[in-house]
């Protein structure tokens, strides 16, 4: 340890109050009273977000500057109060003493919170205040925990402007590609005609409406609507199944290459082109997934998947049901298109598309990456902090 730093606790140098929570005749969503916050569902990135609960029974008061911790699952997150608040049970605010700099007790949790949360993944349900007060703290002089504080909001703020950065240009790329394919299928060129899907496909069908019995290692697959993401099936997460309730339901699905899968409840209109892959015949599907056949002398499938994609609005609009929505078979059926007369000219389209889609791609894995580095550098920081290494 760096001279002149100590190991405490966080009780030997903080008072630590527990949230206690009024009865709900006292709450109120007309600013009477003080806020209440019950959680860490109103937390934002450092501060935490304005209030939509008051109360006019104060129980536990958190000040201005006390760091809010959330104690029930997720254990850990933290937060600064902005004003004075009322705590319910979800939070206990954390006050430095004149040994402590707040900002710098900040970045410490902000550090510690993969062990507040539990090691080896063991993940509490709760915490109490006992347990908080003994979270150990390596403690600097003040003057130099002010330094470290002073390097790390500047080191921060700068991450979180490079952070923004590239969200929004992970957001643009997506917006390039999306914009792109709707200005296709709203401005059409001449030649394309009008058509169903019932006209281009000779199946519209859905999953088994019922259940099957579970087989690990079977290799014959049964995925539902959780399963279609990414433009293609997702075999590592899905159910496998006995052979025999395989064969059994592969008479409804009967899936080969080049089919497209469209999820017909929940969320509705996540959509996968079944690709040339040994796993494709093996698969069947719960009923919340319908299976569209494109005839290929009519439609070619990859055209027929973007046509599609570009149209999920109106897939949500034609949902049926009030608690839960459904895509109904017969709607599906009925959807009406514009496409080419000529194959030759959807596979062009199509073509085009999955360039775009290619560098799409290659831009969202770039900003994604940059994401991934800017959250390890703000952990090596803090680890650098807390080391006695800056």
């Amino acid at each position: 340890m760096k001279a002149g730093w100590k190991l405490k606790e966080i009780g030997d140098l903080c008072e630590v109050i527990a949230g206690q929570s009024p009865e709900g005749k006292y709450y109120n969503t007309e600013g009477n009273g003080i806020p209440f916050y019950q959680g860490k569902k109103d937390f934002g990135e450092k501060f935490i977000e304005a209030p939509t609960t008051w109360t006019t029974d104060t129980t536990k008061i958190a000040r201005q500057g006390d760091i809010l911790m959330s104690v029930r699952a997720p254990v850990g997150p933290i937060n600064f109060a902005t004003s004075k608040i009322c705590i319910g049970r979800g939070l206990a605010a954390i006050r430095s003493g004149p040994e402590l700099n707040h900002d710098f007790l900040f970045y410490q949790l902000w550090s510690l919170q993969p062990q507040i949360a539990g090691n080896a993944g063991a993940v509490f349900a709760s915490i109490n205040k006992s347990d908080i007060e003994k979270i150990g703290l390596t403690v600097a002089p003040v003057p130099e925990q002010k330094r470290i504080v002073g390097i790390l909001d500047e080191a921060f703020n700068s991450i979180a402007t490079a952070k923004a950065n590239a969200e929004k240009n992970l957001q643009n790329a997506r917006a390039l590609f999306e914009s792109h394919l709707q200005s296709i299928f709203t401005h059409r060129s001449k030649g394309w005609v009008q058509k169903t899907l019932e006209n281009v496909c000779h199946q519209i069908t859905d999953g088994k409406h019922g259940d099957c019995e579970e087989q690990d290692g079977s290799g014959f697959y049964f995925l539902s609507a959780k399963d279609i993401k990414g433009g293609t099936p997702n075999w590592e997460e899905a159910r496998q199944i006995t052979k025999r309730d395989f064969e059994e339901t592969n008479r409804r699905t009967n899936l080969e290459p080049g089919d497209i899968l469209i999820t017909n409840s929940g969320t509705i209109g996540r959509m996968a082109i079944a690709p040339k892959d040994d796993r494709t015949t093996k698969t069947t599907f719960q009923k919340s997934v319908a299976i569209l056949k494109p005839r290929k002398s009519e439609i070619d499938s990859k055209f027929a998947f973007y046509c599609l994609s570009s149209g999920l609005t109106r897939f949500v609009n034609l949902s049926a049901g009030a608690a839960q929505k459904n895509l109904l078979l017969r709607d599906l059926r009925n959807y009406q298109f514009s496409l080419p007369k000529s194959l030759d000219q959807q596979v062009e389209v199509a073509r085009k598309l999955n360039n775009l889609s290619d560098e799409t791609q290659r831009l969202e894995s770039t900003y994604k990456q940059k994401l991934a580095a800017l959250e390890a550098l703000k952990k090596s920081l803090l680890h650098q902090a807390f080391s006695g290494q800056l």
